[in-house]
């Protein structure tokens, strides 16, 4: 379940498509719903990051091998006086934690930042 700081509203809104890299190792995963997508792409630790600290997020599959999420994020202080631990900052710390732990991704994938949002 996302934050509901939106007091002041969401900043920093950003759509992402998710792509299997194929090793040809062996065949695209196929999904069944966005949490076997989810679940395929990202460890339960960087679920819990986008969880915590997206205020608003929406998940779809395309194409049955891909996933694509929008995300904005709100603010703990007003609009003129933002805090250091805001929640963009904590994703992208979080996030660059569990990376640099190598607890972020479970398969290989590609990111691509797409204007088409999910809301």
């Amino acid at each position: 379940m996302t934050n509901s700081d939106n007091k002041y509203g969401t900043f920093n809104k950003v759509t992402h498509v998710l792509t299997q890299i194929d090793h040809g190792l062996k065949a695209p995963q196929n999904f069944t719903d966005v949490n076997a997508a989810k679940s395929w792409f990202y460890t339960e630790s960087a679920l819990v990051v986008f969880d915590e600290c997206c205020t608003e997020l929406v998940w779809t599959v395309l194409d049955n091998q891909k996933l694509k999420y929008t995300m904005a994020f709100g603010t703990k202080g007003t609009l003129d006086i933002r805090h250091e631990d805001d929640w963009g900052a904590q994703f992208l710390s979080r996030k660059t934690a569990l990376i640099d732990s190598k607890n972020w991704a479970k398969n290989p994938y590609h990111t691509e930042k797409v204007d088409s949002h999910l809301f």
